[in-house]
């Protein structure tokens, strides 16, 4: 294993991490309005997922093509549904009585989770990243590669949480959101409900030729 090819899977997942999306715009805004420490939780949540989805990416390359596209649609399906949901609450999003958002997550550890594993532009978007950078030597790599690729993706995760955190716990980033955060929390829920649209979109042809 080469320091170029560890170089380049952790910079394949600081890529996946930092491509603006549903995950991007949810930690945007939960540390914007809730702070530094939830947007941190939020992303320790969302690691999990990304760790999961990296490690499809790598199986993928690797040569696991021929275990065939059904448990991908399968996923695509439930993670569009989710992320439909999302999308309509957030469009529908109100203030309580202290000023509160109504889609504000209470526990932004278990949001993270969730959404880390339930991200649409999850894996298409780990298996591009991962393809682009590590394109040249796929046909060479084999399963002993499997452990160090994942180790080096997994701290190009970190560094890119850590810039995320740096983001959200900005001043001028606060105060833009607390100024507008019912019209952006509405906004990023009609960009969820196309997500959530496409990924249903994209599984759907797949499950129908096996029906």
């Amino acid at each position: 294993m080469t320091p170029a090819l560890l170089l380049a899977s952790a910079a394949s997942a600081a890529a996946y991490t930092l491509t603006p999306g549903p995950g991007f715009l949810a930690v945007l805004g939960i540390g914007a309005n809730q702070g530094r420490r939830a947007g941190a939780l939020f992303l320790g949540g969302h690691l999990v997922g990304d760790v999961v989805w990296a490690s499809l990416a790598l199986t993928a390359i690797i040569g696991a093509r021929s275990f065939g596209t059904l448990p991908f649609d399968l996923l695509g399906l439930v993670c569009g549904l989710y992320l439909a949901w999302l999308g309509i609450r957030a469009m529908r999003v109100t203030r309580d009585a202290s000023g509160r958002l109504s889609t504000d997550p209470r526990r932004p550890l278990l949001r993270g989770l969730a959404f880390g594993l339930s991200n649409p532009k999850a894996y298409p978007v780990a298996v591009a990243m991962f393809t682009a950078l590590l394109a040249g030597a796929a046909n060479t790599l084999d399963w002993s590669a499997f452990p160090p690729l994942l180790a080096a993706a997994f701290g190009g995760f970190l560094l890119a949480d850590l810039v995320l955190i740096a983001l959200v716990g900005a001043g001028a980033v606060r105060r833009f959101y607390r100024a507008h955060a019912l019209w952006v929390t509405r906004a990023s829920g009609v960009l969820f409900l196309g997500f959530g649209v496409h990924a249903i979109a994209s599984a759907g042809p797949g499950l129908l030729r096996r029906v």
